[in-house]
């Protein structure tokens, strides 16, 4: 199946999507605060990059989109139907990459959470909190 956008829409929606500060982020960085914890952001000299990132608990959290980062049985993770070869190897990367990241961070001695991108809705807001909250207790 072809894309339903033509090139210039497509390219123009792909610009919009941006590596920080997504509003995906930006809804766990609020709510992470509203609970009382402190955080520092997307520090560089641990692996990955997290985005979220805990100093006094020695944990991170990482807020992911679910189709640039595989979402095992997630509908938000489908490849598109063209340059199917192209997308399978840069997700596939990104997954491997991922993985080498959180056993480097583990190494470290970090603990780590993924918060998915279809996780996080107002209306499972709570449930998100409790997840958060015994991650770092």
């Amino acid at each position: 199946m072809p894309d339903i956008f033509p090139p210039e829409k497509r390219s123009a929606i792909m610009k919009k999507i941006k590596p920080i500060d997504s509003k995906q982020e930006i809804f766990v960085r609020k709510l992470v605060h509203s609970m009382g914890y402190r955080y520092r952001l997307h520090k560089k000299d641990l692996p990955g990059k997290p985005d979220l990132v805990f100093p006094k608990y020695r944990k991170v959290i990482f807020v992911h989109g679910c189709f640039w980062h595989g979402h095992e049985g997630c509908k938000r993770s489908t490849l598109p139907t063209t340059n199917v070869e192209s997308w399978t190897k840069k997700i596939t990367g990104n997954v491997e990459r991922d993985e080498l990241n959180y056993k480097r961070l583990e190494q470290l001695g970090w603990g780590y959470m993924v918060v998915w991108q279809c996780e996080i809705k107002a209306s499972q807001k709570e449930k998100l909190r409790r997840k958060i909250s015994t991650f770092l207790k």
